[in-house]
C-alpha cells in the first residue's frame, strides 16, 4: 500500500490531464488552476508518503525491500514488482519528490498563459513518477521503465515550443544521444539475467555471485556507459547544453536538480558490482575528472545565465563521478544531494536574477584566457566537442546510410522491379502516359518473371477458360434465363396468381 500512495499519484495525474487536453475539457487559461492543482496536489501526495516511508523504515516498520508480484516471467527468468527502501533510494526519491512540488508551484506563475500551459504540467508530472519509479525500484527492470520514461518527458520539454526548428533539432538531438545510454543499459540487463539469472539490485550485484573479474567488468561498462549519457559527461555532454532551450522549470529539476544526477544515483546503486572491477571504477574516474575539467573550462566564457549554470553543473557532476571512481561513494552521494538543492534553487532564480543584472556588465574571462585568443575560442567553442563528435560517429553513420541506399536503389529495388519514385534515380516501372495508361512496363528479373507468369495466366484464361467452358455456360445460361422468363408470365396472369394465394393460405392453415 505504501508503494501505491507514493507512486501512482503523479501517474494518475498525468492520466487526467492527457485525457482532459485530448477531449478539450482542460483548455484555454480558465483551466489552469485545475490543471495546477492537480499536478501540485498529487505531487505532495506522492512526497507526504515518502516521508512517511522514511519515518516507518527509520522505526524499522517496514523492511527494506516490498515485493508486490511478478512484472514479467518467460521460463526461468521473472522480473517481480519489488522496491526498494534503504537510505540510497529514499533521499534520492525525497530529493525528486521535493523539486517535483516546488518546480510545479513554481511554474504555476512563471508560464500563467502561456500556450502549452496544461501540457508542461502533464508531461512533469509523467516525469515525476518516472524518477519516483527509477529511485524506488528493486530491479533493473522498473528501474529501466523509469529512465525511459524520464528520457522520454526530457525531450517532450526540451520541444515545449516544437514550432521553433531551433528547439526541436535540440531536442532530437538530446533524445538521440541518450538512446545511446540506452543501448548500455539494455546490454547490462541482458548480461545480468545470462550471468545471474536476476534483475534484482541486491542479487545480482552481491559478491557472493562469484562473478569473473571480467564479466563485472563488462557489465560494470555497461551500466557505465549508460550513467555517463544519462549526467552528460565526456565525450557525451553536448546535448546537456541543448537541453537549456526548454523552460527554465523543466531545466531547474530536469538538469539542475534530479535527473542530471541519474547516472551518478546509478553507480552508487550498483557499489558492489564496481568494487569488483577496478578497471571500471579507474575508467569512471577518468571520465569524471576530464567532465570536471571540461565544464569548468566552457564556463569561464558562457555569457547567459543558463549555459553558465548548466556548464557548472556538468563539473560539479564530473566530480562526483571522480569520487565514485576513487571509492568515496557516502561523499558522492552527499555532494550529489547538495548540489541539486543549491543547483536546482540557482536554476529557479535565474529569471529573477536577469532582471537584477539588466543593463550590467558581464564578468570579465579570466586574464590568462583573454591573454590568449586561441584558449578563449576554444573555451567558446565548447572545445569543438560536439563538431568532433559528429566527425567521429554521426557523419560515418550518414555515408553508410547514403551507400546502402543507393546499393538499394540501383541493385535491390532493379532486380524485384519496385518503382523508383522521380528524381531518385532510374525507374523500373513506369507508367506511360499513352493511350493505354493502365499497362505498366516493368524491367528487373523479378519484374519480367512476373509479366511472363501474367501472359501464361491471361492465355489459358482466354483460349481454355473463356472460350471452351466459358461459351458453354453462357449458351446454357441464355437457354435458362428464357424458362424463367416463360414462367414470370405465366405467374403474372390472374389465374395464377389466385391460385398462388389460394396455395399459400391453405400451407399456413
Amino acid at each position: 500500500m505504501l508503494a501505491e500512495i507514493i507512486l501512482l499519484p503523479p501517474f494518475a495525474a498525468a492520466l487526467v490531464l492527457a485525457v482532459g487536453q485530448l477531449s478539450g475539457r482542460i483548455d484555454g487559461e480558465g483551466s489552469e488552476r485545475l490543471t495546477s492543482r492537480l499536478a501540485l496536489t498529487s505531487a505532495m501526495l506522492s512526497l507526504a508518503g515518502l516521508i512517511a516511508a522514511a519515518w516507518l523504515r527509520h522505526r524499522d516498520l517496514v523492511p527494506a525491500r516490498l515485493a508486490l508480484g511478478t512484472w514479467l516471467q518467460s521460463g526461468t527468468y521473472r522480473i517481480g514488482v519489488n522496491f526498494s527502501l534503504d537510505a540510497l533510494s529514499l533521499s534520492y526519491a525525497l530529493l525528486a519528490a521535493l523539486f517535483s512540488v516546488l518546480t510545479l508551484r513554481f511554474a504555476t506563475h512563471y508560464l500563467h498563459r502561456e500556450a502549452g500551459f496544461h501540457r508542461f504540467f502533464m508531461v512533469l508530472s509523467l516525469f515525476g513518477g518516472a524518477m519516483l519509479l527509477l529511485a524506488l525500484a528493486g530491479n533493473a527492470g522498473l528501474a529501466f521503465a523509469g529512465w525511459e520514461l524520464a528520457g522520454v518527458c526530457s525531450y517532450l520539454l526540451i520541444a515545449y515550443a516544437y514550432d521553433r526548428p531551433t528547439a526541436a533539432a535540440n531536442a532530437t538531438r538530446a533524445f538521440v544521444t541518450n538512446r545511446v545510454g540506452d543501448a548500455g543499459f539494455v546490454a547490462g540487463i541482458f548480461l545480468a539475467f545470462a550471468w545471474t539469472g536476476s534483475l534484482d539490485w541486491a542479487e545480482f550485484t552481491h559478491p557472493d555471485r562469484h562473478l569473473a573479474t571480467w564479466q563485472a567488468g563488462v557489465m560494470a561498462a555497461c551500466f557505465l556507459l549508460a550513467a555517463l549519457a544519462k549526467s552528460a559527461q565526456v565525450p557525451l555532454a553536448p546535448w546537456i547544453a541543448r537541453a537549456m532551450e526548454g523552460p527554465t522549470p523543466s531545466s531547474a529539476v530536469f538538469y539542475g536538480a534530479v535527473m542530471i544526477h541519474a547516472g551518478v544515483y546509478l553507480m552508487l546503486r550498483l557499489q558492489p558490482l564496481l568494487e569488483q572491477s577496478p578497471l571500471a571504477m579507474a575508467l569512471m574516474a577518468a571520465f569524471g575528472l576530464v567532465t570536471a575539467c571540461y565544464g569548468y573550462f566552457c564556463g569561464l566564457t558562457q555569457t547567459d545565465v543558463k549555459s553558465a549554470l548548466i556548464f557548472s553543473a556538468t563539473g560539479q557532476v564530473g566530480l562526483m563521478f571522480l569520487e565514485a571512481g576513487l571509492g568515496w561513494w557516502n561523499l558522492a552521494l552527499w555532494h550529489l544531494l547538495a548540489h541539486a538543492v543549491v543547483r536546482g534553487f540557482q536554476f529557479l532564480t535565474a529569471p529573477s536574477l536577469m532582471h537584477e543584472v539588466a543593463g550590467r556588465p558581464t564578468r570579465s574571462v579570466p586574464r590568462y584566457i583573454a591573454a590568449r585568443p586561441r584558449l578563449y575560442l576554444a573555451s567558446l567553442q565548447r572545445l569543438w566537442l560536439e563538431p568532433l563528435g559528429d566527425w567521429v560517429a554521426v557523419r560515418p553513420l550518414q555515408r553508410l546510410a547514403q551507400d546502402l541506399y543507393q546499393f538499394d536503389s540501383r541493385y535491390v529495388e532493379r532486380f524485384w522491379g519496385i518503382a523508383t519514385p522521380a528524381g531518385r534515380g532510374s525507374p523500373t516501372a513506369a507508367r506511360p502516359n499513352g493511350p493505354n495508361p493502365d499497362v505498366i512496363r516493368v524491367s528487373g528479373y523479378a519484374g519480367c518473371l512476373t509479366a511472363a507468369a501474367a501472359k501464361l495466366l491471361y492465355w489459358f484464361e482466354d483460349r481454355l477458360v473463356l472460350r471452351g467452358v466459358g461459351q458453354t455456360l453462357l449458351q446454357q445460361g441464355r437457354r435458362l434465363g428464357v424458362q424463367l422468363n416463360r414462367l414470370e408470365n405465366l405467374l403474372n396472369e390472374p389465374r395464377y396468381l389466385v391460385l398462388f394465394i389460394a396455395a399459400t393460405l391453405i400451407a399456413l392453415l
